[in-house]
Order: C-alpha cells, then sequence, then structure tokens
C-alpha cells in the first residue's frame, strides 16, 4: 500500500510540475534554420532588384500590364496583393505581417502566417516533402516547389480508365 501511495503522490507531483511550467515559446525565426533548396524562380526574373531598383513604390491595387502581366492571383484575390507578401523597399525579399523581412528560403513562415496547420504539418513531415533523418539533418522542400504561390490549389486532374488485366492473369 505504502508504493501505491507514493506512485501516486510522485504523479501528483509530476503532474503539478507540469502544470506550473510555462508555455513553451516557439522558436525564434533567428534561431530556425531548416535545409531547402533554391526556390523555384522563373528564369531571368530574380534577383528583382534587377529591374526593380530605383523604380519607385506604386501600392496601388491594379493588374499589371507591364511587366508580371501573366500572373493571375487566385490566392485570397478579394484581400491580397503583391506587396502583402512581396516586400516593397526591397524587392529581392518577402516580408510578414509584421512588416519583417523573411528570404524567399524562409517563404514558410510567410505561408505559415494563414497556413499555420500546413505549416506545423510540413515541420513534422506530413505535407510536403521532407528527406533525411529521423534524428538527424533534414531537408524541407518549400511550399512553392509544389504550389504557385499565385494559384496554390492544384488543378484537377482528368481521371484516367481503370488498368486492364492482363490476358494471362485469370479472373
Amino acid at each position: 500500500m505504502k508504493w501505491a501511495t507514493l506512485a501516486a503522490l510522485g504523479a501528483l507531483v509530476t503532474f503539478a510540475g507540469v502544470a506550473a511550467d510555462p508555455p513553451s515559446r516557439p522558436a525564434q525565426k533567428s534561431q530556425e534554420h531548416l535545409e531547402v533548396p533554391p526556390p523555384p524562380f522563373t528564369e531571368g526574373l530574380f534577383p528583382c532588384t534587377g529591374c526593380h531598383a530605383g523604380m519607385p513604390v506604386n501600392r496601388t491595387r491594379r493588374k499589371l500590364t507591364e511587366m508580371h502581366d501573366d500572373i493571375v492571383l487566385k490566392h485570397d484575390e478579394g484581400h491580397r496583393w503583391c506587396l502583402d507578401c512581396h516586400d516593397p523597399t526591397d524587392r529581392d525579399s518577402l516580408h510578414l505581417a509584421s512588416g519583417e523581412k523573411v528570404s524567399f528560403e524562409e517563404s514558410y513562415l510567410l505561408c505559415g502566417q494563414c497556413h499555420g496547420e500546413k505549416l506545423r504539418d510540413w515541420r513534422a513531415g506530413v505535407h510536403g516533402r521532407r528527406t533525411g533523418s529521423w534524428s538527424g539533418a533534414k531537408r524541407y522542400l518549400l511550399c512553392a516547389h509544389c504550389h504557385n504561390p499565385h494559384q496554390p490549389r492544384f488543378r484537377a486532374i482528368a481521371p484516367k480508365p481503370a488498368p486492364e488485366r492482363p490476358s494471362r492473369v485469370s479472373p
């Protein structure tokens, strides 16, 4: 009976200790380094400052007609526009809602602001592609390796007919 009482008391102390600890804070961006391949930039368009250096910032939402006119925004287009994600003063960077700049290699932080559940799953290796070892270094693909950031939904795929049973295999 003594052991049962001690075990219960130990469990109570452990439970109380866990409950008393403050919740852990998420890792700061500056401490986090995830290995990712370079983003899939369109050939000849990066670095963006090649064209945007010295160009005045125009924050007016509008249809682009001179450059980037091939981009069709279908990503919360009623509320979003280019400069909501692309940094207006440093076009070679993105920026978070707080205004903090992030590199294109850290674009998962930008996406994760609205898609937190997907970011959590991506970090765990459940969403997207992650390679490496369970307890060691890991390499991730960025959101933009699979999703077009301007139109992130996958296009529908036409169904194919069922495979035919080979003639040499009996039913």
